[in-house]
């Protein structure tokens, strides 16, 4: 009996550097933090005047995309979001309360991932970290959560042009409003990083204007692909 021929796979399921699965999970981690930030982004409005408190909605994509893939005995400071996101998106990894020891206390092959803050005493905790990774040559990846864009983003990441930041390591500006180009270039900062390589900037620059949930719905929905909602 002559095998049945083999049907050709659908065009939506080519070749791709990120699985369907993965990007499922992306987006499915993207709402249960905007879920947690949402309850969190309720605090008072004396403390946020105060510059205690920083808006943490529309920067679900930095914190996914950098975050999802980290391994067990990883470290991130997360800074600005409530440790429970944290531990929601990636319950694997430990969590660094202060930015200054999460950075003094990463050990070779592990790698620490430092979020920026609003508040002064943070961003020189932040700066102290950046000088100390680039001297020790440290497996860190500072993300950094910056305001809406003034100009457009270059058309690829590695575009970005290396050390402007004033350290001698790395600096990739990304579309924050991207989950999908956060992970891309998060996942090769982290493998970067775990060959010895030292620290790498990540300037998640957004826009005011997009939601990242809803750009990456719309994505998958192109692609031809469906998901469960959460309803936890």
């Amino acid at each position: 009996m002559a095998k049945a021929k083999k049907q050709p796979a659908p065009a939506n399921d080519g070749f791709s550097l990120i699985s369907n699965q993965k990007l499922i999970a992306l987006y499915s981690s993207m709402l249960l933090c905007r879920k947690i930030a949402e309850k969190a982004d309720s605090l008072d409005g004396k403390r946020r005047q105060a510059g205690s408190v920083h808006s943490i909605l529309g920067h679900e994509a930095a914190v996914v995309g950098s975050v999802v893939d980290l391994l067990a005995h990883d470290t991130v400071a997360p800074a600005l979001w409530p440790e429970d996101i944290v531990a929601a998106i990636n319950p694997s990894v430990a969590i660094g309360s202060r930015i200054s020891v999460a950075a003094s206390a990463t050990p070779a092959g592990q790698v620490t991932v430092l979020f920026s803050a609003g508040n002064r005493g943070s961003q020189t905790a932040w700066a102290k970290a950046m000088a100390l990774a680039a001297d020790r040559n440290l497996p860190i990846l500072f993300v950094s959560l910056g305001g809406p864009a003034e100009s457009s983003f270059p058309a690829s990441p590695g575009a970005a042009p290396p050390h402007r930041n004033g350290y001698a390591f790395p600096s990739i500006a990304v579309d924050g409003n991207d989950v999908v180009a956060v992970y891309r270039v998060a996942s090769e900062a982290i493998a970067h990083a775990r060959k010895g390589h030292g620290p790498t900037l990540i300037e998640c620059r957004r826009s005011a204007s997009d939601d990242p949930i809803e750009n990456m719905k719309t994505y998958l929905i192109r692609k031809g692909l469906s998901w469960e909602p959460l309803t936890a």
